[in-house]
């Protein structure tokens, strides 16, 4: 308050205050769209709650309400931190945009991401303060509808509302979930969140849906890559179908139609991912706990073929395994594969940066409620991930770069071995994996 009055005071030598009055009320409105942002956030987490049934008691709704007020209590005193790829890139788009008539920029190519994400950052242009806040509080709104996705998964396997309850908290609590959207800025919770609702979807035989889910995320994020793969496995338990696949790419096509309606070279649109390849850098590892943080002094050219034809044969793997065993593709095995595609493509692929096991850092914590003693599993994954995002925040690594490599190559270890089990382990006359075999 007190610097909002010196505002309003400040007087230029020639006695005009009109430009302090203006920032005055821009900084009010930023309070504004601040506040009512986080409330309606508040307000949708409890919705989507109370959706699912899991605050229908007085016990629970306290709990909720409690723990959503300490998700938001760790977010908000880390949205006026600038990370370098907001001041570098982020900030510079959304002022590009400003500009060159807000949408209408769209129409020109800038930066290296997709379309979608560009629209919030267009919108965020006719915004009269900085869009740092915008940015964050978007990306936290999907940290919601994030955590609301790990509830509908969980819910495939489990029917207990304390199970979905405390799956929505650990995800929307989950260090690098609160860390890469209120203090990164990053939009990983967008692509990631399309990726599994999707999944869901397919699970719950609304194949068309999941198809939709499926490109918005890849229109989103090229990192649903590491995701998109299990359309394989989806089409070996019929959970989709042939015909469905025809919804993707029509689905995609269409969210990358508004810059080209608005002039854009349809061409450049839905090639931007090959075109923009070369500025993810040339080097192995990008302080992610990929196989190249275990190995030093690597022939780089060498090594990016090898990586990519281990990632292609490890995918090839995980199809071989789900053609042989299609009788056990039940929720439970798919989405145990799902996991070993999101740590295993990343963690062979060269090139990789740490925000790229974002998805497995999710799906881990989801998938420990439909097997339990999956959770030192998902542990390794989170401290990998974590591990990385601290040495990129802070500037220096707090172990050495080789134990968040060894942490997710265990991990992946592990989620094979569970993958065996649900595969080829003995069933009982229920037709349920054995549980002294489990």
């Amino acid at each position: 308050m007190s610097r909002t009055i010196l505002l309003i005071l400040n007087f230029s030598a020639d006695g005009i205050m009109l430009p302090s009055i203006f920032v005055c009320i821009n900084g009010v409105f930023m309070i504004i769209f601040v506040f009512s942002a986080v409330i309606f956030e508040l307000a949708l987490a409890m919705y989507l709650l109370w959706r699912e049934r899991l605050v229908s008691d007085l016990r629970r709704f306290a709990v909720a309400a409690v723990l959503l007020g300490v998700s938001f209590a760790v977010r908000i005193p880390m949205l006026p931190y600038e990370s370098g790829d907001y001041l570098v890139f982020l900030r510079g788009w959304v002022d590009f945009f400003s500009a060159n008539g807000g949408v209408s920029g769209l129409a020109t190519e800038i930066g290296n991401y997709n379309p979608p994400y560009l629209y919030f950052l267009a919108l965020f242009s006719y915004l009269d303060f900085p869009p740092l806040y915008p940015i964050k509080l978007l990306s936290m709104l999907f940290d919601i509808l994030l955590a609301w996705s790990a509830v509908k998964l969980v819910s495939l396997c489990s029917d207990g509302r304390s199970e979905r309850l405390a799956a929505f908290f650990a995800v929307l609590l989950l260090p690098t979930v609160v860390l890469n959207g209120a203090k990164w800025g990053q939009c990983d919770s967008i692509y990631v969140f399309f990726a599994l609702i999707g999944v869901y979807c397919a699970l719950s035989d609304k194949p068309v849906r999941a198809m939709l889910c499926m490109a918005a995320s890849l229109a989103f994020k090229l990192q649903a890559v590491f995701v998109v793969p299990i359309i394989f496995v989806l089409l070996i338990s019929s959970r989709i179908k042939l015909r469905h696949l025809l919804v993707f790419p029509a689905a995609y096509v269409l969210y990358l139609l508004p810059p080209v309606l608005l002039g854009r070279d349809i061409i450049s649109v839905l090639t931007l991912y090959f075109s923009t390849a070369s500025t993810a850098g040339d080097a192995l590892n990008y302080n992610a706990p990929s196989m190249y943080s275990l190995f030093q002094g690597l022939d780089t050219e060498l090594w990016s073929v090898i990586g990519v034809a281990a990632a292609f044969a490890f995918i090839l793997l995980v199809y071989l395994a789900a053609v042989v065993r299609h009788d056990r593709l039940d929720a439970r095995t798919t989405l145990c594969l799902l996991l070993l595609l999101c740590i295993g493509i990343p963690l062979l692929l060269p090139h990789m940066h740490d925000r790229y096991f974002f998805a497995a850092d999710v799906l881990s914590v989801a998938f420990c409620f439909a097997l339990p003693y999956t959770v030192p599993a998902a542990y390794a994954v989170q401290c990998a991930s974590f591990l990385c995002y601290r040495a990129y925040l802070t500037g220096f690594y707090s172990v050495d770069p080789h134990v968040n490599g060894g942490l997710m190559l265990l991990a992946l270890l592990g989620y094979i071995a569970v993958a065996v089990k649900l595969l080829f382990g003995r069933k009982n006359i229920c037709g349920k994996i054995s549980e002294n075999y489990t």
